[in-house]
């Protein structure tokens, strides 16, 4: 496992296991799998609706919570809710939160903020961070945080390389975590010629190309599956190194073209949105 050090001093694994659009049962098996795997960064949020599982299959796995590193996301319709953090608690069923993330910049986000920066200060979650927020935005949070964000979650993929978002990251201090890591299983990008060329040279997948270029390139990576065997080569990123040079043939791939663009009209509705979280098994 390949590790990046948060700015504030937490270790964080690179590769990790994301729930995005798993039902409890599929995230329950899913998770408890990757742990099995060697996993250890488990990504969840509010709106997934599956984080009684995730939390049932950390208890599963038999592992010391310690060696766990979970994420989770606040949604914008609990930013203002005192007892957000405490209610993400119970439904994770742990004492703490490794990263806690604003899911989205919709709503009142800087209570939502605050609300994480409380949270911190009285050890209940281990380090914050920002969900789908552009440089503005991240710049409106800098400007007045008393903790400073330390990760940036948000799409990236070879097709999408956020090179101008992330430079500003290293400069603030806050690392890039990638969604959609394989481009949203882009069948386009998937087949690129180059990934099958160095896919056969070093015996593995498209897919862990991939993932590996964002590991060298220093992005943490989740993508998500409830398939097993998806699950176990998601994870088989650490018997080999891309050059310098296939390093830069993937990243003059770059298209600036992203899966998901949000508009004023998608952030009003998340902030009304009121996910059912108390529902889920």
């Amino acid at each position: 496992m390949n590790y990046v050090t948060l700015n504030n001093g937490l270790n964080m694994p690179m590769a990790g296991i994301g729930t995005f659009l798993l039902t409890p049962d599929e995230a329950e098996s899913a998770v408890l799998h990757a742990l099995q795997c060697g996993y250890r960064l488990i990504d969840t949020a509010n709106a997934y609706l599956n984080e009684k599982a995730v939390g049932r299959a950390m208890k599963k796995s038999g592992l010391p919570r310690e060696e766990i590193f979970l994420e989770t996301k606040l949604w914008p319709s609990f930013y203002q809710q005192a007892d957000a953090v405490e209610k993400t608690l119970e439904r994770l069923d742990t004492e703490y939160i490794d990263l806690l993330l604003i899911h989205q910049p919709a709503g009142d986000y800087m209570a939502g903020y605050r609300l994480m920066e409380e949270a911190y200060k009285a050890g209940k979650v281990k380090a914050i961070g920002l969900s789908n927020f552009n440089q503005e935005q991240i710049q409106e949070i800098l400007a007045v945080c008393e903790i400073k964000p330390a990760v940036l979650q948000t799409e990236v993929h070879p097709y999408f390389q956020e090179k101008a978002l992330k430079q500003f990251l290293g400069d603030m201090g806050i690392v890039i975590q990638a969604w959609y890591p394989l481009g949203h299983g882009d069948k386009a990008l998937l087949e690129e010629p180059l990934f099958t060329e160095l896919a056969n040279k070093y015996g593995k997948t498209n897919a862990q190309i991939i993932l590996r270029w964002h590991i060298q390139d220093g992005n943490i990576v989740i993508p998500g599956s409830k398939n097993s065997a998806h699950i176990r080569d998601n994870f088989d990123l650490f018997d080999f190194t891309l050059t310098d040079g296939e390093m830069e043939r993937i990243a003059a791939m770059d298209k600036k073209v992203r899966y998901y663009t949000s508009t004023p009209e998608m952030l009003k509705a998340y902030a009304e949105m009121v996910p059912d979280v108390d529902g889920q098994k």
